[in-house]
């Protein structure tokens, strides 16, 4: 209760600091209540400053008249006391205070720039535009207190993409549409300054509303077993109870009612069996209950791992609970959200393809590795790798990326396109694909590009490549912002475009300045001049990106008078307005079936892997299936013997280890076909040109002839083909691919078209289809200019943590806000979806909804698939739930599958989804991982909720159970510490339970001899303090020190983390035989608790001295402590000088403790050893294996080198036979004697002293 209480606090705490953030408001605009009726059906009234409020009926009217009283000026409020109606200004970076209409903003054309990571987890920026009735009356505060104006909006709901509402000026009425609407848990981007009038507020805001309003009180798993045995034992102690009674009443008749001595002593039945219960009731253990706090506080405190921590963000591992401790080591679904938990929201420019050649581009790698080496002292040299690419690469201006002679003094030999001898060096690259890690980069480095750029500035290729290089800077909406210090930074709208603009700048073509309608470039010039290029681009149009277009364009005007636009989009959107869209849609569908080729072969294949094993549902002992007999045959060479023959006999143990670990390592069945190369290396199809063929000699203008087929730069179909098979590579690499076109326009043709675009964009009914429809008027008849991938950066080690997970038996859901594409990929990159998974995507706009899930239900149930993958909108989600019978096909199919990927999803989807999950799937344990707020309510509704302290802010961390800074430390907290306080507490548990039978089985086994009367065998102070003080360490220290198995172990072996997801350590079935042992010892046997805990410490040592010689020393006391003087005597039991003078002096009572301590031990042992001969766990065989050095040590290596991003498969090493020793010392041998020698032959000569 205590606790419960402090988690109110806790939240109430929270609250209060959200409820006191300020805000701006126009303090002429505040309320002042009028009435105000409480019934919801009659219209509530308010007279306000300057505007008459109404409220009622199934939508919310709020009125405008024009009112110049009171003071117009920006008070400071708290959020708390923002009130519909009221008028907020907002700052660049404010949070939003409440739902509000957009009245006002500093953006161009009215603009404001909003992020709604928070609520729906996009990183790119919404555009949001007022009402145009209103923005153009809304310019001053006097307009805005002048205005007259109705504004009528839907009632309080929890749809985040949608808004219906109108708003009248002066007779003139327009729609309100989530265009107009920015909501609470939104921050201001990119904007100076924005006026908005709230709409909604409190809890009646969208993201309130979407909340958990009374978030459940989270309990361990393990309590329902034990709750279970409690109740079992309340009716086991009943029915002793009885039978004690019972037997009473027979011995009294036949015993009692003849003996003389015994007369008028009978006892009624109804106070019998009361006494009988008052006997046994500490059987039913409900200080448990109470102890088990104490548990987990020592468990909590050793949970502060310092591996759990990020040097980074200086952010430990933090517990919010105590309660659900064990829980960690039981998860069977992991609910994750995307931006900020998996991603690091951070967009790099990794590849580019451009007239049928890929590059790599990894500048931004070359610089980190540059500045790491240079942070941790060793500073590179000229030699070293990335100085160069620092120093050559900066921000400031002036910018020329040109590699003059000068430059290449500094460039390094990592960066330097030519090697040494002269030949072209491939990308030997520090960047691995996270999808595909061991997939051969064939790509050159784009430093390889601006050397052949430099080199043959007028040949074809390079043309097409400035060309395409200029369409990146110029196709965006980047304001550039020049800092202090000279750098240029950028404000976009969406950290694509931001990661293109960048690109463009290390590539040579730097946006320097951005006025109202155009565009300053500076790049290297063509010629041998020495200063970069200044021009201005004159913007024309910019037809922006929506999610149904799936397109941006720009129209721009050369410094020559030349028009053109540039267009860039999703490859679906691109293709069909080529020039040659026939030609590029076949050469697409060619590239499409190779793939589909390649994959059904490795999906073959990974389904031929999985008939070997035994099926990952059933995770059966199979699993783990290593020889048990020759470990068992070989189990006292472990750690014992001769190293040379315990070597000799372990090494097949070791070697099918290692061979069992790499098939589970190594799960990639990834197919690369054979002509892979072909599409990257040039001339592949004539042979002339190849990486493999000798060097042709150090001139430089002779590798670059090689470098590029000019021949294949002119053909449409090879650059087409060659084009898309890079896009189908970077797509499997789970890259974000972009297609760029462009088209010259002659003068007539453009002003015909503007006047048509011109009305689009001023039209007032419709205004968004008619943009639409003048776009795909212009958007017609591009040439490719080439495509782009970008790399949505992971965080660090989530590839590799999802992997182990899933061997974990555990699965993934990743439930996001973003869109579907974006989804997609991310899973890729992920390892949530395999490059040849069964994607199965559920759309409500196919209207095959029903007939898909049940088709991919039958395939998966019958193993037609080897990896699926459901992807879900959260639009045909919300159909599915209103659909009784999709709704059971939904959840038969998604627990089927690998993984599944809930895209558009509001937060109370999130929390809709883990709920069901929590509760339709029996015995499963359910784990919501994220970092915002729109986070929280699936958190709160998991059975274990995981905060990120990420940089979508602290909202989740703080309410969450337990906050991590990164993805990958979810590995330790489950399949460590989930694992040891789930053994803890299991142990703990049944030690308990156990110690109570064994101590009061006694008092049952006792009545015999006392004619079934209630004499209790001890005397009652000696019973109390037995129970609390000296039984009570040799319990806890298990719960909270015990650690079956090491960490290294624990983690390069996930597959053990399934013994908690099967309850292996508590059960009924394990407690009934702890029990059966408990009923057949003695009362001392609870001292050898020690031998159930494997890992032995001081600590557990100093805790069974304490309550062995704890007890002895409390009869010591009582001995001395005991007066006879009180008028008491006590025949039965003897306390007084009793140890000291009595049966402490008693050799026979000595010899009874010693004999059945002795036999209880040696029954535990017999029962241990036969159980661990003849049926193993893999917990047994693992604590048999970690014993081995050389296995240790291939666990402790497959750690640290997943620790420091190694992809690598780590090799078993073998122990130095006894030979190889000997060989060693007698090397070591020689080299003195050797040494001795030479010392003879050459003596030192001392020199003088001066």
């Amino acid at each position: 209760m205590a606790k419960e209480g402090y988690d109110d606090v806790r939240r109430y705490k929270l609250d209060k600091i959200e409820n006191n953030k300020k805000a701006l408001v126009l303090h002429a605009h505040r309320p002042s209540l009028g009435s105000d009726s409480k019934s919801p059906s009659t219209p509530r009234n308010w007279t306000l400053f300057g505007k008459s409020l109404k409220i009622g009926g199934d939508s919310s009217a709020i009125s405008y008249e024009p009112n110049s009283q009171g003071l117009k000026h920006w008070a400071t409020l708290k959020w708390k006391d923002v009130k519909v109606g009221d008028i907020v200004k907002l700052e660049r970076n404010d949070e939003i205070p409440a739902d509000m209409v957009l009245l006002h903003s500093s953006g161009p054309n009215g603009i404001a720039y909003i992020e709604t990571m928070a609520l729906d987890g996009e990183t790119n920026l919404k555009s949001k535009q007022g009402p145009p009735s209103l923005v153009k009356r809304c310019k001053t505060v006097e307009d805005i207190g002048s205005i007259r104006a109705t504004i009528v909006v839907e009632d309080p709901n929890i749809d985040l993409y949608n808004f219906d509402g109108r708003v009248s000026v002066n007779g003139e009425t327009t729609p309100l549409t989530t265009n107009e609407i920015v909501l609470r848990g939104s921050t201001l981007r990119n904007t100076s300054e924005a006026i908005g009038m709230v709409i909604n507020s409190g809890e009646d805001c969208k993201i309130r509303m979407n909340a958990n309003k009374n978030p459940r009180i989270k309990t361990p798993a393990m309590q329902v077993i034990t709750n279970k045995i409690v109740i079992m034992l309340v009716f086991f102690v009943v029915l002793l109870a009885l039978f004690c009674s019972i037997a009473y009443e027979i011995w009294s008749q036949n015993v009692e009612d003849d003996s003389w001595y015994l007369e008028h002593a009978k006892v009624p039945f109804s106070q019998i069996i009361i006494g009988f219960i008052i006997l046994y009731n500490t059987l039913i253990p409900l200080s448990l209950y109470v102890s088990l706090e104490i548990i987990k506080v020592g468990q909590l405190l050793l949970m502060a791992d310092v591996e759990m921590y990020d040097p980074d963000s200086n952010t430990p591992m933090m517990c919010n609970t105590t309660t659900i401790l064990e829980n960690l080591g039981q998860v069977d679904y992991i609910f994750s959200d995307k931006t900020g938990t998996l991603t690091d929201n951070i967009m790099r420019f990794r590849k580019l393809s451009v007239a049928g050649y890929a590059w790599l581009h990894d500048f931004d790698l070359q610089k980190e590795a540059a500045e790491k080496a240079e942070k941790e002292g060793n500073p590179p040299d000229k030699q070293s790798k990335g100085k160069g690419v620092d120093k050559r690469f900066s921000k400031k201006r002036p910018h020329r990326p040109q590699l003059d002679a000068r430059k290449n003094s500094e460039i390094s030999h990592a960066s330097n396109p030519m090697s040494p001898s002269g030949s072209i060096r491939r990308s030997g690259s520090i960047w691995k694909s996270t999808a595909r890690p061991s997939k051969t980069q064939h790509e050159f480095r784009t430093e390889e590009l601006l050397r052949y750029m430099q080199t043959k500035p007028h040949s074809i290729f390079s043309k097409k490549a400035r060309f395409f290089l200029l369409s990146l800077a110029l196709c965006h909406t980047c304001l550039p912002e020049v800092q202090e210090n000279g750098d240029v930074e950028f404000q976009a709208a969406s950290p694509d475009e931001l990661a293109l603009v960048k690109a463009a700048q290390e590539l040579g073509f730097l946006v320097i300045d951005r006025p109202s309608m155009s565009i300053t470039l500076s790049y290297a010039s063509t010629s041998d001049s020495a200063e970069n290029v200044v021009e201005s681009y004159q913007v024309l149009d910019v037809i922006e990106f929506t999610s149904k277009r799936k397109r941006m364009s720009i129209i721009v005007r050369f410094p020559n008078g030349k028009i053109c636009i540039f267009c860039k989009g999703a490859d679906s959107a691109i293709l069909p307005r080529l020039k040659l869209a026939s030609l590029a849609m076949e050469k697409a569908s060619e590239v499409g079936r190779r793939s589909s080729v390649r994959k059904s072969l490795e999906a073959e294949e990974a389904l031929r892997r999985m008939s070997e094993h035994s099926p990952r549902s059933s995770m059966g002992r199979a699993s783990m299936s290593l020889n048990r007999t020759s470990l068992s045959r070989n189990r006292k060479s472990l750690g014992h013997g001769r190293p040379s023959m315990a070597s000799t006999r372990l090494q097949p143990i070791r070697d099918e280890l290692d061979t069992w670990l790499k098939e589970r390592e190594n799960s990639d069945v990834e197919r690369t076909a054979d002509d892979a190369s072909a599409y990257y290396t040039p001339r592949a199809s004539t042979g002339r040109f190849s990486f493999a063929s000798e060097r042709r000699g150090s001139n430089q203008d002779i590798v670059f002839d090689n470098l590029i087929d000019e021949a294949l730069v002119l053909d449409d179909a090879a650059v087409f083909e060659r084009c898309f098979q890079h896009m189908n590579d970077f797509a499997s690499e789970g890259l974000r691919t972009l297609l760029f076109g462009y088209r010259f326009l002659d003068e007539e043709e453009y002003t015909g078209w503007k006047k048509i675009y011109l009305d689009a964009t001023t039209s007032l009914v419709d205004r968004q289809n008619l943009i639409e429809a003048a776009g795909e008027m212009i958007e017609q008849n591009f040439d490719l200019s080439g495509a782009t991938a970008i790399e949505d950066k992971l965080q660090k080690g989530v590839p590799e943590t999802i992997d182990k997970l899933r061997r974990a038996n555990i699965k993934i859901w990743m439930l996001t806000g973003d869109k579907r594409e974006t989804a997609i990929n991310i899973a890729h990159s992920a390892r949530l979806a395999k490059n040849f998974s069964e994607v199965i995507i559920l759309d409500h706009a196919t209207g095959e909804v029903e007939q898909r899930m049940a088709t991919a239900t039958l395939d998966i149930s019958k193993g037609r698939i080897a990896h699926s993958v459901v992807v879900v909108d959260g639009q045909t989600l919300a159909e599915i739930d209103a659909n009784e019978t999709l709704k059971l096909l939904f959840f038969e199919l998604a627990v089927l599958a690998d993984s599944v990927i809930c895209c558009r999803a509001s937060p109370s989807q999130k929390a809709s989804l883990v709920k069901k999950i929590r509760t339709k799937v029996n015995k499963s344990i359910t784990l919501a991982i994220g970092d915002g707020a729109n986070d929280i309510a699936m958190i709160q509704e998991a059975h274990v909720g995981v905060g990120i302290s990420g940089k979508e802010g602290l909202q989740a961390a703080r309410i969450s159970d337990f906050s991590i800074a990164q993805f990958r430390f979810l590995q330790r907290l489950l399949f460590v510490h989930g694992r040891w306080n789930y053994v803890r507490t299991a142990k703990y548990i049944l030690s308990t339970f156990w110690k109570e039978l064994v101590f009061y089985l006694l008092q049952a086994l006792y009545q015999k001899w006392t004619g079934y009367t209630g004499t209790s065998l001890f005397e009652s102070t000696s019973l109390t303090v037995f129970n609390t003080l000296f039984t009570s360490l040799a319990v806890i220290l298990p719960g909270i020190f015990e650690q079956d198995l090491n960490a290294s172990t624990l983690l390069a072996v996930p597959e053990l983390y399934t013994h908690g997801q099967r309850n292996e350590s508590f059960n009924i079935k394990k407690y009934l035989g702890w029990m059966f042992m408990a009923s057949s010892e003695s009362m001392i046997i609870w001292f050898t608790i020690i031998l159930e805990m494997h890992n032995k410490t001081w600590v557990t040592g100093f805790g069974y001295f304490i309550s062995v010689g704890g007890w002895f020393m409390w009869n010591v006391m009582l001995s001395f402590a005991w007066s006879p003087h009180t008028g008491k005597t006590f025949p039965l039991y003897p306390v007084a000088d009793g140890f000291l003078t009595r049966f402490g002096r008693n050799l026979l009572w000595w010899l009874v403790v010693f004999l059945s301590l002795a036999g209880v031990i040696c029954l535990e042992l017999g029962v241990a050893s036969v159980r661990k001969a003849f049926w193993p766990t893999d917990t047994d065989l693992f604590q048999e294996l970690q014993k081995d050095p050389v296995i240790r040590r291939r666990f402790e290596e497959t750690v640290a080198a997943e620790a420091r991003g190694e992809t690598e498969t780590v090799e078993m090493g073998q122990e130095k036979t006894s030979l190889e020793r000997e060989g060693e010392i007698q090397d070591l041998l020689d080299e003195r004697r050797r040494t001795a020698d030479e010392h003879e032959r050459h003596p030192r000569r001392d020199i003088p002293s001066i």
